[in-house]
């Protein structure tokens, strides 16, 4: 391939990619304020309420995404971890990975029963509620400890397509993980 091919692509390349993300959606300038019997649009999607969502707890990893569907509604997960999956002395001993919407965690020798692990941490997909918001979210490192409030939420699309977030802590694997409306942030 000649030089002046390969400048050609990378400018079409590039050129695509500043076009897609300065005219992609962003957040909201100020906070949606919203009731549980009351839905909104937001990103493109049909926001629903499911259930009020708070939580402290400490950051074990952060991935932001930009080209996947959900990367619109959702541009930064959160893996984070509470009660012994909050202590450091146990995360120490725990391997952690994020990938592909997903939450890896993986150990050579149990800290703390497996169950622990399982239900005291998850990957949460974070929807911010603002601008401010979605900045402190693509803020946050690992580490850390936040304080989240918002809504748990279903994200409806113009063609069918729906994204709900889990409403227990009890289960894992696929499906498992809050899609949580963020309207509120704090970082320790």
């Amino acid at each position: 391939m000649s030089l002046g091919r390969l400048f050609i692509i990378v400018v079409l390349v590039l050129g695509g990619y500043q076009y897609w993300h300065s005219h992609r959606m962003r957040a909201p300038a100020t906070p949606v304020v919203a009731a549980l019997n009351r839905e909104w649009d937001a990103y493109g999607f049909r926001i629903v309420p499911l259930e009020k969502f708070a939580m402290e707890a400490r950051v074990l990893g952060a991935e932001h995404y930009s080209f996947d569907r959900e990367a619109q509604l959702a541009p930064v997960d959160l893996a984070l971890g509470w009660g012994p999956m909050a202590r450091k002395e146990i995360i120490d001993k725990v391997r952690i990975s994020q990938s592909n919407r997903f939450y890896f965690w993986h150990v050579d020798e149990f800290p703390i029963p497996r169950r622990d692990i399982e239900v005291n941490s998850a990957n949460m997909h974070m929807v911010p509620a603002s601008r401010e918001v979605e900045r402190a979210l693509k803020s946050v490192r690992p580490g850390q400890e936040v304080a989240l409030s918002g809504y748990l939420i279903e994200a409806r699309a113009p063609d069918g397509w729906r994204w709900r977030s889990s409403m227990t802590r009890e289960d894992t694997g696929a499906g498992a993980c809050e899609l949580v409306w963020v309207e509120r942030i704090v970082t320790r």
